[in-house]
């Protein structure tokens, strides 16, 4: 049985090949940045409801999430994931464009094996997630219980390589705002209290701390505001950084110290501090092994061949998902392996055919898999089961 609902969910995703892809190069050309993403939700959730889904626009309040299900109440309750916010300046250097496409050709696959003969009970959910870049949307959606009748949820992501499952770290994230006195730079510096100074400080002094660090380990920062004019001593300068570790207990062992740099580059300045948390922090990806293979075997008779990597990949808002219930987040190869996410030479190869193609086996792969635990309902047990000896320990 398994074998032939595979079949009709790779038949009717490249059934949709053309509209797909068209989905995929419509939200790269409208980049929009994270719960702005308008067009995106539009085109999205208007795709999933001509296609048959029961959608849910500004899913709980949230205005660019949503949520699209087939299959009414019946269980296992399969959740496939889309991305589509971008970044500044630099457009969908992280390929969010792609990941949209995947979770409706995903979603398109698992109805169309639903809805055969024969096929066994369960439910799909498309679930829209805004907001990836730093702004927590899943994590918005996990305080609205957005996720509380979800088995299993599904998502990947475009990256240089194939990994199964890339290490993603837990962060937090700062907003620093230093505040001195303003003063003529030339006529009476004397009379300032210059808070670039304290910036340039604090930041000086993280990078002495990075030497005492794990080399898992990542803190890095910009500052966002740096004063007015050469000629007037800055009274105010915003400091933003991320501070990311393995797990969230080693993120919260660094915390302390990296406060402590922001505080004594105020204290060696003059300046007052405020050191504040404004943003969701992010969970490191807990993967559940039992998913993980089936979409490993799947993946692998498309013909996708995965390379080991254990260096620290990035940090995403669905590591906190993973945490709540048994998840996966494969990375697949876009470009040739020499384009690194976040840069202006990624944004471009997220708009190839070889991206695209590679996109809609990815989608496939997540369907296939979808379709090995409707068939096979011990396999969600065990998927549950792993979860939660995981999250105990």
């Amino acid at each position: 049985m398994a074998a032939e609902l595979k079949r009709v969910a790779i038949q009717e995703i490249e059934k949709h090949s053309q509209e797909l892809n068209k989905v995929g190069e419509d939200i790269w050309k409208n980049p929009e940045l994270g719960f702005e993403e308008i067009k995106a939700h539009d085109l999205l959730t208007n795709f999933l409801k001509k296609n048959g889904f029961n959608v849910e626009k500004s899913f709980l309040g949230i205005k660019t999430a949503f949520r699209a299900t087939f299959g009414h109440d019946a269980k296992p309750n399969i959740c496939v994931i889309c991305e589509y916010d971008a970044l500044p300046v630099i457009g969908h250097a992280c390929g969010h464009n792609l990941i949209a496409e995947t979770g409706i050709a995903a979603g398109l696959g698992i109805k169309a094996a639903l809805e055969a003969n024969g096929a066994p009970k369960g439910k799909v959910t498309v679930m829209g997630t805004p907001g990836e870049e730093g702004l927590g949307g899943k994590v918005k959606l996990i305080e609205k219980d957005a996720f509380k009748d979800i088995d299993i949820a599904m998502m990947v992501h475009p990256c240089p390589y194939n990994v199964l499952e890339p290490v993603f770290l837990a962060n937090a994230k700062f907003k620093v705002t230093f505040h001195g006195k303003e003063a003529h730079a030339a006529a009476a510096p004397w009379e300032g209290i210059n808070a670039l100074d304290a910036a340039v400080l604090a930041y000086s002094s993280i990078s002495v701390l990075r030497q005492q660090l794990k080399p898992t380990v990542r803190i890095h920062g910009i500052i966002s505001e740096g004063g007015i004019k050469p000629n007037i001593i800055p009274a105010k300068t915003v400091m933003e950084y991320f501070v990311r570790a393995l797990t969230r207990e080693d993120v919260n062992e660094l915390k302390p110290k990296v406060i402590s740099c922001f505080e004594a580059a105020a204290k060696a300045t003059g300046c007052t501090v405020d050191i504040d948390q404004p943003y969701p922090s992010y969970e490191n990806m807990l993967y559940n092994e039992i998913v993980s293979n089936l979409y490993k075997t799947n993946s692998e008779q498309c013909g996708v061949k995965y390379v080991e990597l254990t260096k620290p990949v990035a940090s995403t808002d669905m590591g906190n998902v993973s945490h709540l219930i048994p998840a996966i987040h494969p990375v697949y190869q876009v470009g040739d392996g020499t384009q690194l996410n976040h840069t202006r030479e990624f944004a471009s190869v997220t708009n190839t055919p070889v991206a695209y193609q590679n996109t809609l086996i990815a989608a496939k792969a997540l369907a296939m898999t979808a379709v090995d635990l409707y068939v096979t309902p011990k396999l969600v047990k065990q998927a549950k089961e792993e979860f939660s000896k995981k999250v105990a320990s």
